[in-house]
């Protein structure tokens, strides 16, 4: 098959023939319909990500066809399919209480396995997996394996967002955009805080009631200003120290903060305001991924027509096309996300 290969940190993909992947017993083999280029490839591609090493095929953010299924898998091929990118044992106690994000023996391509930049992926641990609805463009299918899913569990599970509050969305990204299409659906009212004039009119035009230019500073002097005494709940969706201060500063007493950006390699460590979490009493969540027992309800709330995620997917690229948009995570991004899905070129 053809797969795109990381061998060096920060270079151009290397575009190989390698061996079509071995079928689990417990899974299935997909034939790639989409993969989307996350900002978590990104991290591994230039060398931050301590689990991405040369030699990998990325790609978390899929969605694909059966064409190979192991005996215990529980599907058929022919099936199409989406796939969170926490791949969970099922039988752990954090998997048993629902919390499989934690679970202690994930399964994770594209970061430890080889993932969907292929044109096929081997997935393990078919439980996880949830049917691709009818319908479905496969490019937004995709994005359903990282950023919108992890949105979808921060707001309902972590920060419990309510109708009628406040949400700061710090970047306009991937899962920042799912953060404001995800809340305003649950009735929140959303600020939206970038520093690219575009994506900020482009968040205006979603539904973000009001936006901050970050470049202008004082981001949580203005979200306290135009809240009224600063938001519920705060997003960080980047993994910096700035606007997770920035996060954390804009919060009304008693708020909630949610770090849904990796901070890995060099942003690993930040210096914290923590004397703002002390006076405020606030609540620091972090958040990775959502359990596959999560996919009805975020897929109902689709289907009804509830929220329309299409504005996510901004580009349909080739896998050829996957170097150039992972180095463009080094600057300022335009609105939108990239999605692969031509495997051939």
């Amino acid at each position: 098959m053809r797969a795109a290969v990381l061998r060096e940190y920060r270079a151009p993909l290397s575009l190989e023939t390698v061996p079509d992947p071995e079928c689990p017993p417990d899974g299935v083999v997909l034939k790639v319909l989409a993969c989307g280029i996350c900002r978590s490839d990104w991290h591994g591609w230039s060398g931050e990500h301590p689990r991405v090493k040369p030699g990998q095929i990325q790609g978390h953010e899929y969605c694909g066809e059966v064409v190979a299924a192991g005996p215990d898998a529980g599907w058929k091929p022919g099936a199409r399919l989406i796939a969170p990118f926490i791949l969970s044992c099922g039988t752990c106690p954090a998997c048993r209480s629902g919390a499989s994000t934690i679970c202690a023996d994930q399964r994770l391509p594209g970061f430890v396995e080889p993932g969907a930049f292929a044109e096929f992926v081997a997935v393990p641990r078919a439980h996880n997996l949830a049917a691709l609805p009818e319908g479905m463009a496969p490019a937004l299918a995709a994005g359903l394996g990282c950023r919108v899913t992890t949105v979808w569990h921060a707001l309902t599970d972590r920060a419990a967002l309510a109708p009628g509050e406040w949400l700061a969305v710090h970047g306009t990204g991937g899962i920042g955009l799912s953060a404001l299409l995800l809340g305003r659906a649950m009735g929140a009212r959303v600020v939206a805080v970038d520093v690219v004039a575009e994506k900020l009119e482009h968040a205006r035009a979603l539904g973000a009631e009001a936006v901050v230019d970050a470049r202008d500073g004082a981001v949580a002097e203005a979200i306290l200003d135009i809240t009224g005494g600063g938001a519920h709940v705060s997003v960080e969706a980047l993994g910096i120290e700035a606007t997770t201060n920035a996060s954390i500063e804009c919060l009304r007493p008693l708020g909630r903060h949610v770090q849904i950006g990796m901070p890995v390699g060099h942003t690993a460590h930040m210096r914290i305001n923590m004397n703002a979490v002390y006076m405020k009493n606030l609540a620091l969540y972090g958040t990775r991924g959502m359990p596959g027992w999560k996919y009805p309800s975020l897929l109902g709330l689709i289907d009804s027509g509830r929220v329309d995620l299409s504005p996510l997917i901004a580009r349909e690229v080739a896998l050829s096309d996957a170097s150039a948009e992972l180095a463009a995570f080094d600057g300022p991004t335009p609105p939108g996300v990239a999605v692969i899905t031509d495997f051939t070129n």
